[in-house]
């Protein structure tokens, strides 16, 4: 770990990681310590991976079989390799293609299948150490996939010979690396919501040994936190013209999480005969959105007055039929956007 983090210092030449490995399996070679190898706790030899049709039934049933492992796998996969490929982009300030990357490691992973092979995905810890030794372009991780199929056909026993301690405090380097200790420093000055979703996710994954799950659970939870946040943004600004209409303009987006506090906006009782809705600043976004349009048009016909709605564009005022009637639309204003139902 001393050389890892020392070496970088005094010279970027030799890869740090390389020269620590070295170092330590001199000292144990030498000194003939008795302490565990690769080879301690797993043969890591092996061939060329043959070309394998998996002989299983190709049922639906057996798709319904693999199909929650798959979806778990892929989803374990496919957040370690987003999450790495960020911190890539961070270390080199560039900018990688997530859809590429996802598309290209599940064709890879469909054609290990084919070869004998599991699931794969990319490795924090050997992209840091590739990305901390200098390597920028592909050809890097080319060469370390190609090297690994050498080592595991032919250089199997120097391998296995490695010592773990210099593998661990190579990895504890990588962790200290990966580690965001700015989220430390800033911990008490950061949303609750935050808070409790990264401490849930930790403890959930401490738990149950299950990335997926965590991260499924933190994205439903930071979902409906989002929801009501933005739920209390919405506004609504009221002022009457000369003639005596009275304008509603609405602030904030109109969805189901706010479908109560826009009903609250409204006193239909004490406004005047005629009213103006305008959305110029708001959007609808969903249909418990329209629903609440066509109850407060609703109570406003059955008081008998007369209701506006500006700003709606034509795809919302189809979903509106029930009022339509009563309802003016300003088309030559009205943006386009599409409403999901």
């Amino acid at each position: 770990m001393f050389i890892i983090w020392g070496l970088p210092k005094l010279s970027k030449i030799i890869p740090a990681s390389l020269v620590a490995i070295l170092v330590v399996f001199g000292i144990v070679f030498f000194f003939d310590l008795d302490t565990k190898t690769v080879g301690d706790m797993a043969s890591i030899k092996g061939g060329f991976p043959p070309f394998h049709i998996p002989n299983i039934d190709w049922t639906f049933d057996t798709f319904l079989l693999v199909l929650p492992y798959s979806a778990i796998v892929a989803g374990v996969g496919l957040i370690e390799s987003l999450l790495t490929l960020n911190i890539v982009d961070e270390i080199t300030e560039t900018r990688g293609r997530g859809n590429k990357e996802a598309i290209a490691q599940g064709l890879a992973n469909v054609l290990s299948g084919l070869f004998s092979g599991m699931g794969g995905c990319a490795m924090i810890g050997q992209s840091l150490i590739n990305i901390s030794n200098g390597a920028r372009a592909r050809l890097s991780g080319i060469v370390a996939s190609v090297m690994l199929l050498v080592f595991v056909m032919f250089g199997s026993s120097l391998i296995e010979a490695v010592p773990m301690a210099a593998l661990t405090g190579l990895m504890i380097m990588v962790s200290l690396g990966t580690f965001e200790w700015a989220s430390i420093r800033t911990f008490n000055k950061m949303p609750k919501s935050d808070v409790i979703v990264m401490v849930l996710v930790t403890v959930v994954t401490a738990v149950l040994h299950n990335l997926a799950l965590a991260v499924l659970i933190g994205v439903i939870i930071s979902a409906l936190i989002f929801s009501w946040d933005n739920a209390k943004r919405i506004r609504a600004r009221k002022t009457i013209d000369d003639s005596g209409v009275k304008h509603y303009e609405i602030y904030g987006p109109l969805f189901f999480g706010s479908v109560t506090a826009f009903n609250e906006k409204f006193d239909v009782a004490n406004d005047p005969e005629e009213v103006i809705i305008d959305f110029y600043e708001s959007r609808v976004v969903d249909m418990s959105a329209i629903e609440a349009l066509n109850k407060i048009t609703e109570r406003y016909k059955k008081a008998g007055k007369k209701v506006h709605l500006k700003h709606l564009s034509p795809d919302c005022r189809t979903l509106l039929s029930n009022a339509d009637e009563i309802i003016d639309v300003n088309v030559l204003e009205d943006p386009t956007y599409k409403v999901m139902f």
